[in-house]
């Protein structure tokens, strides 16, 4: 047997020999080669100018992110545009010259996070195919190939239920073996329905769900922290800080959770280095047994369960570092904490050599190579200092501006890669060093061979995976599932038959794994599961709606928790239930006990198009208050904004790319239809909405009609609400376009 998709320990030798060959040169992913914030080359620039000395050349992008380095070209993710026409782009620079060789760009939807925050995560790249993954502000994750074709994308937010908030803050991919890895927080259906912050594991190939794992509790903040993957005890773990406080170390290739390390009362936002058996996290909030604000702390990252006490090898409380994460290098750890000092560390005992203040704010992280540390501030500084045994020295500060107006922002940090530095601001991304330097000869990635599995060995198995381990899914359509054994070490057994069932699927399992859903079966959802070697693993399943799709709420049996919801629906349990309302059921999106009012809430695939959407709702008053409700199609927003007594048209809630509205006054307590369609016109998509009381004759006109230059071709139906006071929805409607 052959696998290209299979986790073994052949592909993993392979792959470290991969990395290694490219180590050297290129700078892959955010933290670079050993994922330390650290590179071994020697002979960089010291001192320079944004006038000429020392700039080899400039690339004209709004970086706010850290660009990586791969097969002489630098990715970088950015914002571009100028209001309607704003997006978030993936750009490719030539390493040497600078030249664009291609830039991809998207919208930014369903999220309220601002326009001068995209661009917030950094791509990863892949070794071994070349190939460029990036999570963007609004939740699209693209694979590119090196010339930038999309070779799969995933709408993490339509799909998984992805959760953002206003603060930007997008985690950055990882790529191990043959997959590739993303956190971020989200709340789904069934077993994902509770907001946690979850892994999510892809065949970096096809974009097939592999694993996921939630292995904290309820989420403290919003939270961007990196993982570094490492082998401990002849494990192949991931370890990242997590949105509870915590800091976790889970196996690579299945998910599964080794140990936990408490550490904050909030989400740990910096990422984790690794050097040999050792882990290094640090926070800025308050200690869980100190009152203390912030703690840099070395963990022993052999242990399993949980092991903040046991593990604990050294602490620096009081050290608020928690909006940058530290580098690495001969023995010393370098930390920037948030009133933007650097702080040199003993890797081994905790002990400060040295402090440099760098000025007034720190977001973006340290680079040390040769001897120097390459140091950003928000402000628009770089700072190069020398580093010493007992004190830094500073080499060069440089201010750079945009335009020469103003100072341009730098958050994302310096990487090293070629025998040149690379900048990445507000103002441009800098290419830094010896123009005369000899730029070394690039050698094409050469994809790995495909090899026998080295499974087939005597190990047990003790997990097994289900793959893909989420599918969605219409009535009459099958689906072919693989379970695949792994040991106590997370090591990849073997793939072989498994006996397979169906819980809550209205639908027939066949013995090689297939399995068809009813043709006749409505929407829902449920799991397959299959046995292998007496061991259980399960994938989700989520059925779709093939249209026409009616929804009166009526067949949905009241829960006594109020938490009843067509179960497939993406992001509604626990934000909306079913209630009777005078003989009737209906749809309730109530005020948030705690969290935010606003919640949306996705029917149908994110690749759907060419529908309307229809259905009832009815807001109450509080205090003078009103809601606002809504109906979601094509990533687009049908806004019925109480307070403000009128119907907005949008896609970006914060940043009102092509939002327009226009008056209408209505009454709570009285129920309206909303009807909404989304045409592609051209090059452009039209978006109509109208609204009338329910009972009353449709309006021929549309009541609002906008156009966007800049369209979105797909998305998936929905509702919307902001609930500061109650919302009720009833008959909803989802129908192909006339």
């Amino acid at each position: 047997m052959k696998s290209k998709t299979l986790p073994s320990i052949l592909c993993v030798v392979l792959l470290s020999s991969l990395v290694t060959r490219y180590a050297a040169a290129d700078w892959p992913s955010w933290r670079g080669p050993d994922q330390n914030g650290s590179s071994t080359e020697t002979g960089l620039i010291s001192e320079w100018s944004t006038d000429g000395d020392g700039l080899i050349w400039r690339g004209d992008v709004m970086a706010r992110s850290t660009p990586i380095a791969l097969n002489g070209r630098i990715y970088v993710q950015a914002r571009v545009g100028k209001d309607v026409t704003e997006q978030e782009q993936v750009a490719c620079f030539d390493a040497k010259t600078g030249e664009r060789l291609w830039d991809k760009r998207f919208n930014v939807f369903h999220t309220t996070i601002p326009f001068n925050r995209v661009g917030w995560a950094s791509p990863a790249g892949d070794p071994e195919t070349g190939n460029i993954y990036a999570h963007g502000v609004g939740g699209m994750f693209v694979c590119y190939s090196k010339d930038g074709d999309v070779l799969w994308e995933k709408s993490l937010t339509e799909q998984y239920g992805r959760i953002s908030g206003y603060g930007g803050r997008t985690h950055t991919p990882v790529v191990d073996g043959d997959l590739v890895i993303i956190s971020y927080l989200n709340s789904s259906w069934g077993a994902q329905a509770p907001g946690r912050h979850r892994y999510f594991a892809f065949d970096k190939n096809t974009g097939d769900v592999v694993w996921m794992s939630t292995p904290g509790g309820p989420p403290k903040d919003t939270t961007y922290s990196v993982p570094a993957i490492a082998v401990i005890n002849g494990q192949r773990l991931l370890i990242a800080g997590n949105a509870d406080g915590s800091i976790y170390a889970l196996k690579v290739n299945t998910g599964e959770k080794v140990w936990r390390f408490g550490l904050s009362k909030r989400g740990i936002n910096s990422s984790i280095v690794v050097v040999g058996d050792r882990a290094y996290a640090m926070h800025s909030e308050e200690n869980l047994d100190t009152n203390a604000m912030g703690r840099v702390v070395c963990i022993d990252a052999t242990g399993s369960g949980d092991v903040t006490e046991t593990h604990e090898v050294w602490r620096a409380d009081g050290l608020a570092a928690g909006y940058t994460s530290p580098a690495y290098a001969d023995g010393r750890l370098y930390v920037i904490d948030n009133s933007s000092n650097v702080h040199a560390l003993d890797a081994d005992t905790g002990a400060e050599a040295w402090t440099y203040e760098i000025a007034t704010v720190g977001k973006g992280s340290p680079t040390v190579a040769d001897g120097k540390l390459y140091l950003p501030e928000v402000n628009g500084n770089l700072h190069i200092v020398q580093v010493g045994a007992d004190e830094a020295t500073v080499l060069d500060t440089e201010q750079i501006t945009v335009d020469g107006d103003r100072f341009a922002e730098i958050f994302g940090s310096p990487i090293v890669a070629y025998g040149r530095v690379y900048i990445p601001t507000e103002g441009g991304l800098f290419c830094i060093g010896d123009p005369d330097a000899e730029f070394p000869e690039i050698a094409e990635a050469t994809p790995a061979e495909d090899t026998p599995d080295a499974g087939g060995s005597d190990n047990a198995i003790t997990h097994v995976q289900i793959v893909p381990g989420e599918i969605h899914i219409h009535a009459g359509e099958t689906a072919q599932f693989k379970a695949r054994g792994f040991d106590a070490d997370g090591e990849f057994v073997r793939e072989d038959a498994a006996t397979w069932s169906l819980q809550g699927i209205d639908g027939e399992a066949e013995g090689d794994g297939s399995v068809m859903v009813s043709a006749d079966a409505v929407p829902h959802a449920g799991t397959v599961t299959g046995e292998l070697s007496g061991i259980s693993g399960a994938a989700r399943v989520r059925v779709v709606p093939t249209l026409p799709y009616e929804e009166n709420f009526d067949g949905i049996e009241i829960a006594e928790e109020r938490a009843a919801v067509p179960n497939f629906w993406i992001g509604a349990a626990g934000k909306y239930f079913v209630e009777d309302m005078d003989g009737n059921h209906v749809l309730h999106k109530g005020r948030a006990t705690r969290g935010l009012d606003r919640a949306q809430a996705y029917v149908g695939p994110s690749t759907m198009s060419g529908y309307t959407i229809q259905a009832d709702m009815m807001g109450t008053t509080r205090r003078r208050n009103m809601p606002d409700m809504g109906l979601i199609s094509g990533r687009y927003i049908l806004d019925l904004m109480g307070n403000h007594q009128k119907l907005e048209a949008r896609s970006w809630t914060s940043d009102l790319r092509m939002a327009q509205d226009v008056p209408f006054e209505w009454v709570a307590d009285v129920w309206y239809t909303m009807k909404m369609r989304v045409d592609i016109v051209g090059e452009n998509a039209v978006v109509n909405g109208k609204v009338w009381k329910r009972g009353d004759p449709e309006p021929e006109e549309w009541t609002i009609t906008v156009e966007d230059p800049v369209p979105n071709p797909t998305g998936s139906p929905g509702i919307y609400g902001v609930s500061y006071t109650d919302i009720y929805y009833d008959n909803l409607k989802i129908e192909v376009s006339e």
